[in-house]
């Protein structure tokens, strides 16, 4: 076993090792930082160019599988950052714990190659494995989300726009909408895997090797779909972090309306759910109150996820196009915190979808107190009586305003009054009480709603099924991009 060599003896630039300020500041926090995440990926990219040296007959098989030997048994307690050895610089410790511990030298072992291609091959590897632990997150969100719409296609609750209730819809039909929205998001982080799926190893600093280096198999030996085919973009571009970003920005906001709407349905004057007391809170002094704190938690933490996209846009933006620290190091310092922070977010949002426990009297009883049959009041005065449209509306907000003065309920069809407002506005009513009853009666809205997409509990299990159907579609690809990353468990179910 050799001596370990000083930083002077890996460079005959520098003569000097780190100062302690960048050791501390700097480089340390780096290699750790790469020492948790990303020391196995350098290992496989260090098998692999192993390989290749021994295919192109740099190694012979006896030191190739030595080093290959050592390279497997590498952990984190058997490198450190030094200033003066490596220059706390993960690539150089590795290197030196190989050659000192080898038996005798390999000379061309590391001949014609990078560090900048070697470490964007290691990021993206294990951006790679965070996308796809994200992605099999997703997918078992959508599963929950699923599971709750399927028990609740037909259960009325009041709809709302502009904060006002607007029309009878069913809690399946509301949550296959955040269904859609979240398989949309799904299927561009699929597409996206496939896209930033290009290995850079090979483009060497940034404008390629001399050696005849296979990069299809070095893109293949390490589970990636094929080399990205420009050496400057295989160095330069940090575009999929601000891509994976962009979609967890995305997603977030979304995600933060949906849990909007949890907030304000679950409080004390809504009362539309709760959720079990293992998921609840409590106040210190008002013993009456449970408290749905995870809401916001989740809310809140759909905040970091936007922040943490515009410090990566921020890190890239006016940096020249190629290989730099600024861009890969800083500009990924929180790549880590996005993916963990994402991972939580669906974690949660996954936890509530599965525990919330809806009150359907209580929904049921709001939907029968407003007057929500007024959209079709003035749809048959209009189609039973041609009256015009507009003055079809102005005839049933009429009555509903007078019906309110009354403290009448809906379903207390007056029809004396609903034909004075036909009369004063010139016309002869078409409608009877069973007109107006149905109009009025809670699940008959729900039928009444003939178009594709619709809140009809008919509608929503087609769309159940559409959307289950394209998710097993998903889930195959789940599955396949879930092998490559082994690190990333198989939890995904079927229906």
């Amino acid at each position: 076993m050799k001596e370990n060599k000083g930083s002077e003896q890996l460079t005959g630039r520098i003569l000097a090792s780190p100062s302690s300020l960048l050791h501390e500041e700097i480089l340390k926090p780096q290699f750790d930082y790469e020492l948790e995440h990303l020391l196995p990926f350098y290992i496989q990219i260090e098998v692999a160019m192993t390989q290749e040296y021994k295919r192109m007959g740099l190694l012979d098989e006896e030191v190739s599988e030595e080093i290959i030997g050592l390279l497997n048994v590498i952990t984190p307690a058997e490198i450190k950052a030094d200033p003066k050895s490596n220059m706390s610089d993960i690539c150089f410790a590795i290197e030196q714990y190989i050659e000192n511990h080898l038996q005798q030298p390999a000379v061309k072992w590391h001949v014609d190659r990078s560090r900048n291609d070697v470490q964007a091959t290691a990021q993206l590897m294990f951006a790679r494995r965070c996308l796809a632990e994200m992605i099999a997150e997703f997918a078992l969100l959508v599963e929950d989300t699923i599971q709750l719409c399927e028990e609740n296609v037909s259960v009325p609750m009041p709809g709302y726009t502009h904060y006002q209730s607007a029309q009878i819809i069913t809690i399946g039909f509301y949550f296959t909408a955040v269904t859609e929205t979240l398989q949309k998001t799904l299927g561009r982080l699929l597409r996206l895997y496939e896209e930033i799926n290009e290995c850079p190893l090979g483009a060497g600093a940034m404008a390629g090797m001399e050696l005849e280096w296979d990069r299809e198999a070095l893109a293949e030996t390490l589970g990636f779909s094929r080399p990205c085919p420009h050496a400057l973009v295989s160095v330069a571009s940090k575009d999929w972090m601000v891509k994976i970003a962009s979609e967890c920005s995305n997603a977030a906001v979304s995600i933060s309306r949906f849990v909007t709407d949890l907030i304000t349905w679950g409080s004390s004057e809504y009362q539309f759910f709760t959720l079990p007391d293992e998921m609840s809170g409590i106040s210190s002094a008002m013993p009456q109150k449970k408290n749905f704190p995870v809401l916001e938690r989740i809310r809140g933490r759909t905040a970091h996820l936007t922040s943490y996209y515009f410090d990566i846009v921020n890190s890239q933006r006016n940096t020249p196009f190629t290989n730099l620290v600024e861009t890969a190091k800083e500009g990924g310092a929180h790549f880590y915190h996005l993916a963990v922070s994402m991972k939580s977010v669906l974690k949660l949002f996954s936890a509530v979808m599965k525990g919330i426990q809806f009150k359907e009297d209580r929904l049921y009883e709001l939907c029968t107190k407003d007057f929500y049959g007024g959209f079709s009041v003035a749809n048959m005065l209009t189609l039973r009586a041609s009256i015009p449209y507009r003055q079809a509306q102005v005839i049933a907000g009429k009555y509903i305003v007078s019906m309110l003065q009354q403290n009448r309920k809906p379903t207390e069809i007056d029809v004396d009054c609903f034909n004075k407002q036909c009369e004063a506005a010139g016309f002869v009513s078409p409608l009877s009480e069973e007109h107006l009853l149905e109009a009025f009666e809670v699940q008959q809205s729900l039928l009444k709603k003939q178009t594709l997409g619709s809140t009809n509990p008919m509608e929503v299990e087609r769309l159940l099924h559409k959307q289950k159907q394209y998710y097993l579609e998903q889930q195959r690809l789940i599955l396949n991009l879930m092998e490559v990353n082994n690190g990333t468990q198989n939890v995904l179910r079927t229906f």
